[in-house]
């Protein structure tokens, strides 16, 4: 959102997103009301009218000035209200009805400020007429092919607008389909990487340990040391099965946790992910570090960093610290961040799913998440898991 639209209460009519026309219709608002107040005194003096026509563009312009305090729809009336009573004293200010007719397009939705601009274009052609006392036929229908034109044209905008505004809106939610079919896609091929894994490496084994075993069975007593020898084998394809199995469930985990404790790989990830953004990421780490399972290591590293995903990707920050804690019942892991924090943006449906599995992700182990932040003050998640679970 830019700084014009959050100041103005410009945000329903059909020029509402029509940002760069801001400084021109104050510009040109401005230098009207000032022409027209040096073309009364020029053409009439100080007369007897001339204080009540300055006194009225100086409210005018101070009415004009309070768009910033005002109610959008409020603040437009008292502006007209002001402006045609200046125009029955002074036909000159009629001028100030073209940027304020642009005004009412962008504060009003479309039919309201056709009848406000339909107002206007009636005030201006009455004390027109009556300045020149007859009826000219250009001062009635000049402004009033203006503003049709006008008013015409940016309607003919605003539907191209919203054209294209479904157009887009249209091609977001395809590329939100394919997103979800190629994770869907990714999902069943995992899937199958693994049901092909567990049957070529533990599914197997198993089988053979069984038939050894019966093998051995048969043979215990008639011939005792073809059963041993079956036993023998039975252990070693057993042995050899937890080697595979510990194999899948290592390919399941981040691949640099094998060769890393869970400290030095945080440091190494914050480092990487400092040297590709312009965000200062720090790690701490509090308490002895102690042995935890593979699976709570995978969780807290993959807590770590999918939280400085989002500090990287939608906070805006400049600094982030990455804290893990042993303490004697629990390890704990906290990112904080000095971003603008989740009150803005925070509809973001990746932001959401992505907190959603991290939390899933500890609730598995008995552990919690906890997150706190305010708009501009930054976030802070804190992931604990009991030592016990690991």
């Amino acid at each position: 959102m830019t700084t014009s639209r959050t100041q103005l209460p410009w945000v329903t009519g059909i020029l509402a997103r029509a940002d760069g026309l801001v400084t021109a219709l104050h510009t040109a608002f401005v230098v009207l009301v000032l022409a027209s107040t040096v073309r009364y005194l020029t053409g009439h003096g100080f007369g007897d009218r001339a204080p009540w026509v300055l006194a009225g563009a100086g409210v005018l312009l101070a009415t004009y000035a309070a768009y910033r305090v005002l109610p959008g729809r409020v603040w437009l009336g008292l502006v007209v209200a002001v402006w045609f009573g200046l125009v029955l004293l002074a036909p000159s200010f009629a001028w100030c009805a073209v940027p304020l007719s642009f005004v009412a397009l962008r504060v009003l939705p479309f039919w309201p400020a056709c009848v406000v601009v339909a107002g206007m274009v009636a005030t201006t052609v009455v004390t027109w007429t009556r300045m020149t006392d007859r009826l000219d036929p250009t001062i009635v229908l000049g402004p009033v092919c203006v503003a049709v034109l006008a008013v015409s044209a940016y309607r003919a905008l605003e539907r191209d607008a919203l054209a294209r505004q479904a157009l887009l809106d249209d091609l977001h939610a395809a590329q939100g389909d394919l997103a979800d079919a190629q994770h869907q896609a990714g999902v069943l091929a995992e899937r199958a990487r693994l049901s092909r894994e567990i049957h070529d490496s533990v599914a197997q084994g198993l089988s053979s340990i069984n038939l050894l075993l019966q093998a051995a069975e048969r043979e215990w007593d008639d011939r005792p040391g073809a059963a041993r020898q079956h036993a023998s084998q039975a252990a070693a394809t057993a042995r050899d099965g937890l080697d595979e199995v510990r194999r899948v469930v290592r390919d399941l985990a981040p691949a640099d946790l094998v060769s890393g404790s869970l400290p030095d790989v945080l440091r190494q990830t914050c480092e990487r992910l400092a040297e590709h953004s312009g965000v200062d990421v720090q790690v701490q780490v509090h308490g002895t570090p102690v042995a935890l399972r593979p699976d709570v290591e995978t969780a807290l590293l993959r807590t770590a960093r999918g939280a400085l995903a989002n500090v990287l990707e939608h906070a805006a920050a400049t600094t982030a610290v990455v804290t893990l804690t042993y303490q004697p019942d629990a390890v704990v892991l906290d990112v904080r961040d000095d971003g603008r924090g989740l009150g803005v943006g925070s509809s973001d449906p990746d932001r959401g799913r992505g907190l959603a599995g991290i939390r899933e992700r500890l609730q598995a182990l008995g552990g919690t998440l906890v997150l706190e932040s305010e708009p501009g003050e930054g976030t802070a998640l804190a992931a604990s898991v009991p030592l016990e679970q690991s």
